[in-house]
């Protein structure tokens, strides 16, 4: 969810130059910058109007030059290290550099163009080296030692004890403890896993574009709705392709459209430019790259003594090691894989009953998958879409959820700028009535948007810093035609709830200190609070609050409701299968040891998922490793995981609600109590057996994917 501070390697020099105290500081950013002073707007919001691409770069710079200016003067304190004058002030330093970074990685991410784009690449591994300043300065982290080894003693509040911990624990696992030569070698190693990180954001993001789809034939888009017809036919207008359709690509290997597309050749072609999109041997392919990655990190955990980078980045999150995830994994695959089989058996039936000809393929499996399930269900994502209205299921669900649950009103903000016209801002009261935060909604797809859909601050919350939360979501729903409504898929419908579940963890932070607030927690934690906020997107009270036709303003029938929810666990054998195939690709590509050579990103990801049992050729990975983005560029290297793992605790929470009376405003408030507003202020897994009264366990989340029967 957070990404890390902005960095340069330019401040290295700086960082030096900073301890002679006859150094004059010289200013890398003019003072018409639009970062050089807070912003005025209200909880100090981005102004978007005066924000210049041209602002970013020096900002950056100057903002690391002040924090390794401030980060210096504590290392060299000649006072005893004490929490204040070392973690507290720690705390307080890069006010800049974090308010500059949290505006850039929103751009870059959602808005971005070649500029930032170039930016982006040209600080990526001198960002890294500062980091490295920061985290591998000795005299630093001799202090942080020091409270650390009396922490105890001293008699610190819960948070204050955790920011102890936190710190220690950072410091160590970026290899404050090596060294001098062994740091030289890490600095370097960080430096270029930087760069190929940016490299490969930008490659992917390219090889999306690229990687659309050009249709001459109308005929062959037959099974689209007129409304996507007309967005294929403007896509290609865009790209000078008049008279022409582009069926653009969404991150996932699998795309939506693949469900109603009756052409089957359309279907291959279009799965074969989405599988195929970032290996064709062009400056887009990331094969190179994410080669590289792999052995880089396996390096540097090698480096700060660790077996493997998925040990490094386990140590501190629930699953612990890699080896519990294993385990973890073992308990699904048999159950999820079992299903799929079964599930690709019916579609395989239906296809000889029409006379088809041939064996089921990945690119068919939505488009008949999609038949069998009208077949058993009756139900047609054409008749459901009309009570999917995007902005009624903002307002109505997701924000009438949060007002039954937590007590929040929300009143939409035209007066504050925005980066794209799509943007929506929302301002956020609480149950008092009180302005707490401001929310942004960018819901439509894009080409300069990264793929997938996100969370993530444009202000982070910090009582120490007197700053409120100011929160984003992002989406990559498809836009509609000038003048058609937004109607949405209920898996839609479940992102926007997913996302602002996100929303509410870091809407309610209620930390002292930044490092700690809302969402800064464990990977296998982060996504605990999104998942569980999607269980309201189907309970009854919400979902009769916002699934109204859009033209009429009628309930959506009670038949189509039924319908909906009995169809909710079919073809989740496929679902989790996919979703264990890439989070098992993951694993592996970080349990790679050092001494091992660059592996062929072909075969690896061949025999990987052979190994593991996943190798169904109908079932392909939700991503493949070559467009892997959550891995390679997001920071959840060797932490895909999550997502199950973190369904596990949500599904086993909502039980809980389920258990106490549903939808209540005192169990609201518990969960916001317990959960949403604690931030990463107490162990995670403690944080969770005080709300639920135990360990999560697994059987809920099974139950709710309907694969009780196949475990047994």
């Amino acid at each position: 969810m957070k990404i890390r501070y902005l960095t340069t390697i330019a401040a290295i020099a700086l960082l030096s130059a900073c301890s002679n105290k006859t150094a004059e500081k010289k200013s890398l950013m003019s003072t018409t910058n639009s970062f050089s002073k807070p912003s005025t707007l209200q909880y100090q919001t981005a102004d978007f109007a005066a924000i210049k691409d041209s602002d970013f770069k020096p900002a950056i710079e100057e903002g690391i030059q002040e924090q390794l200016a401030e980060v210096d003067k504590i290392a060299n304190n000649a006072d005893a290290p004490t929490f204040e004058n070392t973690l507290v002030a720690m705390e307080k330093s890069g006010t800049l550099l974090r308010r500059v970074n949290n505006v850039f990685n929103l751009l870059n991410g959602a808005n971005t163009n070649p500029t930032l784009d170039k930016v982006s690449e040209e600080i990526a591994p001198d960002l890294a080296a500062a980091n490295d300043a920061i985290f591998l300065n000795t005299k630093l982290f001799k202090r942080v030692e020091a409270i650390y080894n009396q922490h105890e003693q001293l008699k610190l509040d819960v948070e204050s004890k955790r920011l102890v911990e936190y710190y220690y624990q950072k410091f160590t696992l970026s290899g404050a403890n090596l060294s001098d030569s062994a740091k030289v070698t890490l600095k370097k190693l960080n430096g270029e896993d930087a760069s190929l990180e940016a490299k490969y954001t930008n490659q992917l993001r390219a090889a999306a574009k690229a990687g659309a789809v050009l249709i001459s034939d109308k005929a062959e888009l037959d099974g689209l709705s007129d409304a996507e017809i007309t967005a294929a036919a403007a896509a290609a207008k865009d790209a000078k392709q008049d008279g022409k359709y582009l069926l653009k690509l969404q991150n996932t290997t699998q795309q939506p459209l693949l469900q109603d597309l009756k052409v089957r050749a359309t279907r291959q072609k279009l799965y074969e430019a989405s599988i195929n999109r970032a290996e064709k041997g062009d400056s887009n392919d990331t094969r190179a790259t994410i080669s590289r990655l792999a052995m880089i990190r396996a390096e540097k955990a090698k480096l700060i003594g660790f077996p493997n980078y998925a040990a490094l980045t386990l140590m501190d999150q629930m699953a612990k090691n890699p080896e519990n995830v294993e385990k973890f994994f073992a308990q699904l695959v048999p159950a999820a894989t079992a299903k799929a089989k079964a599930e690709a058996a019916d579609i395989q039936k239906l296809i000889d009953e029409q006379k088809g000809g041939f064996q089921l393929e990945a690119y068919d499996w939505n488009f008949y998958s999609e038949q069998v399930r009208k077949a058993k269900f009756d139900l047609d994502e054409s008749q459901v879409k009309p009570y999917f209205e995007l902005d009624s299921v903002l307002k109505n669900g997701v924000f009438y959820a949060a007002n039954q649950l937590y007590g929040l009103t929300f009143k939409e903000r035209h007066d504050l700028p925005v980066y794209n016209s799509d943007v929506k801002v929302f301002e956020v009261f609480d149950k008092d009535g009180s302005s707490m935060a401001l929310f942004y909604c960018d819901y439509f797809k894009r080409d300069n948007k990264n793929g997938g859909a996100w969370m993530a601050n444009l202000v982070d919350q910090s009582k120490l810093l007197g700053t409120r939360p100011v929160i984003y979501n992002i989406c990559n729903f498809a836009k509609p035609a000038a003048g058609e409504p937004a109607l949405i898929s209920f898996d839609d419908v479940t992102t926007m709830f997913h996302e602002f579940g996100h929303g509410l963890h870091g809407l309610f932070a209620d930390q002292q200190f930044v490092s700690l607030s809302g969402t800064s927690t464990a990977r296998d934690f982060v996504e605990f609070p999104s998942q569980f906020n999607e269980h309201w997107a189907s309970y009854p009270q919400v979902f009769n609050n916002y699934a109204k036709n859009y033209k009429t303003g009628e309930a959506m029938p009670k038949e189509l409701v039924d319908k909906i929810h009995k169809a909710a666990t079919f073809n989740q054998g496929y679902r989790l299968t996919e979703i264990i195939a890439a989070a098992a690709l993951d694993m592996q590509w970080h349990e790679i040891t050092a001494d091992k050579p660059l592996q062929n990103v072909d075969t690896f990801e061949m025999q990987a998922l052979k190994k593991t049992g996943l190798d169904l050729p109908q079932v392909p990975p939700r991503y493949r490793s070559t467009y892997f983005l959550h891995i390679w560029s997001n920071g959840y290297a060797a932490g895909y995981y999550a997502y199950l793992w973190t369904e596990m605790l949500d599904d086993d929470a909502f039980a809980w609600f389920n258990e106490h009376g549903g939808l209540s405003r005192e169990n609201g408030q518990r969960f916001r109590d317990m959960i949403l507003s604690r931030g990463n202020t107490v162990d995670l897994a403690t944080l969770y057996r005080n709300f639920r009264g135990s360990d999560a366990h697994i059987e809920p989340m099974l139950e709710d994917r309907g694969l009780v029967e196949e475990k047994k």
